[in-house]
């Protein structure tokens, strides 16, 4: 039972950082997801202004 103690002691630190490390990485992934689907709003937030722009435009020249 001892040597099963000292081998969990041995791999808790690697394991911890594991954990710390797939946490961190969970956090860019979703921060990055995120940060997409903020510029894809406002992608489309300006195409929809400028084809309004556009269409106004060509009222206004008839």
């Amino acid at each position: 039972m001892n040597g099963f103690l000292l081998a969990l002691a041995a791999l808790l630190p690697s394991l911890g950082v594991g954990a710390i490390f797939w946490y961190v990485m969970r956090a860019l992934v979703n921060a990055d997801r995120t940060e997409r689907a903020a510029l894809a709003r406002m992608d489309a937030q300006d195409a929809e202004r400028a084809a309004k722009a556009k269409s106004a435009r060509s009222e206004s020249d008839s």
